[in-house]
């Protein structure tokens, strides 16, 4: 136990800066990997000769249900390897090893329930989340396949987190690289090759997320991790488990909720600016989520450090390390911020050769990202508090943005704004995102001032 403190002790030894470059790099570029990973999947099953616009129609209906599968990952995992990390800091490996066997343990279960509830009811919720008679023969072709692989699935997202958590960011990016290679490489081999089509895809997928499954169970396994997977832990308790999923259900209810925030905004657009609206809303949250990556990458490296310090009551290197996520975060996202609004319809061109579709998005895009400037201090606040253990706060800033200002502006906007300022009914629905986030950094950042002060005081 001694030989395993001594290796993770550069957690509060090393310098914050270096330690934040060190961790940081691999998260940000393993979210980026992850994001490609993706894009190249749907370019495949686009190129499928004479069916592959209905078949990407298809696959992309199966979208929600994905993000869902990785939300319930995130569940235990966001809230587990933090947790693990606190211990760690606390020099206390074996509750840290509890908190990783008992979210294992979880996981396995959840994945069971999920493959079930996917097999017997997969052809409803594709139907409810918008699937026609022409795409949902392709659709569930797909999930049916998927649903098979949702234990790769969670066990490869969900206990990648604890290698991470353990300072160990190169391996977990490793874990995504090897996936998105063996995908891109079996996807035309299955695709085109055996001539399956859009089944192809999804067996290229499941089997590219066992061989990442294997490699990180492997590496929890073996002898160079500080934390293993020890049968002995393999069961489970509430007081293990309980506090775990109510620290990870702030990151659940921000991937789940993508999903019906989706659907919010493409009804109302269809609405009032039709087609080419519902079309740049699907660009807008494109680049977004280019936005988004990259920030929640840098949270994933500073989560070790700060959770490891907060444990090892090193108040000093706890507030360091927040800050100098802060001003990263706030660089990035203010570059980002400045480039949509001076070259818009550059990023739009990225997506579709439309002039017509690339000239309103442009327009859209500068409304949608008008606050992204301040995005920054959002994440950098929500994942601090994450990694001192906060869940009550975590969930507060996750339910405020998404569920108690976004979803309700979508709607109320648009009733009420073309009267008052003279703006058209679609333009009102693009503002709803740059309002609630004004409003949710506001009431993040105030809570996060008091509630950071006191955990610092507490240490």
């Amino acid at each position: 136990m001694e030989g395993q403190i001594e290796k993770n002790s550069f957690l509060d030894t090393e310098p914050v800066g270096k330690l934040l470059v060190r961790l940081a790099v691999p998260t940000v570029t393993a979210q980026i990997i992850n994001m490609l990973y993706n894009i190249v999947d749907r370019i495949y099953i686009g190129h499928i000769p004479e069916e592959g616009a209905m078949a990407l129609t298809g696959v992309g209906v199966c979208m929600p249900l994905i993000m869902i599968v990785s939300a319930f990952a995130a569940l235990v995992s966001n809230g587990g390897a933090p947790r693990s990390s606190i211990a760690m800091g606390r020099k206390d490996n074996e509750s840290a090893e509890e908190i990783l066997g008992n979210c294992f343990l979880l996981q396995i279960l959840v994945s069971a329930l999920l493959t079930v509830v996917l097999l017997m009811g997969g052809r409803s919720f594709l139907l409810a989340f918008g699937a026609t008679p022409e795409t949902i023969g392709y659709a569930t072709d797909y999930m049916n396949i998927y649903a098979m692989g949702t234990l790769f699935v969670q066990l490869t997202l969900g206990m990648n987190a604890f290698i991470t958590a353990q300072g160990f960011a190169k391996t977990g990016m490793l874990s995504v690289l090897i996936g998105a290679v063996c995908n891109i490489v079996l996807d035309p081999i299955f695709i085109f090759g055996f001539g399956m089509g859009v089944k192809g895809a999804a067996l290229a997928t499941v089997l590219s997320q066992a061989v990442s499954c294997l490699w990180v169970v492997s590496f929890l396994l073996g002898k160079r991790t500080i934390l293993r997977i020890r049968p002995r832990n393999l069961r489970l308790r509430w007081g293990v488990v309980g506090p775990s999923l109510a620290l990870g259900l702030a990151t659940f209810i921000m991937q789940a909720s993508e999903s019906v925030i989706s659907v919010c905004f493409n009804s109302s657009l269809r609405d009032y600016g039709g087609n080419i609206a519902v079309g740049a809303m699907t660009i807008l949250t494109s680049v977004m989520q280019f936005a988004m990556l990259p920030l929640q990458g840098l949270g994933q490296g500073a989560q070790p450090i700060i959770s490891y310090n907060y444990g090892a009551r090193s108040a000093k290197r706890v507030k360091d390390t927040y800050f100098l996520l802060l001003k990263v975060s706030l660089a990035y996202s203010t570059l980002l911020w400045a480039l949509v609004m001076l070259f818009p319809q550059a990023f739009a061109s990225i997506f579709t050769p439309n002039a017509e579709l690339v000239a309103f998005t442009g327009r859209a895009l500068r409304i949608y990202m008008a606050v992204m400037c301040l995005f920054g201090i959002q994440m950098a606040c929500q994942m601090t508090f994450t990694a001192l253990g906060k869940a009550k706060s975590s969930i507060t800033v996750a339910v405020m943005r998404k569920f108690v200002l976004l979803i309700p502006l979508i709607y109320l906007l648009p009733a009420f704004l073309p009267g008052m300022i003279g703006v058209d009914k679609t333009t009102a629905v693009y503002l709803a995102e740059p309002v609630a986030d004004a409003l949710a950094v506001t009431f993040t950042a105030v809570l996060f001032f008091f509630q950071f002060r006191k955990a610092l005081k507490k240490i």
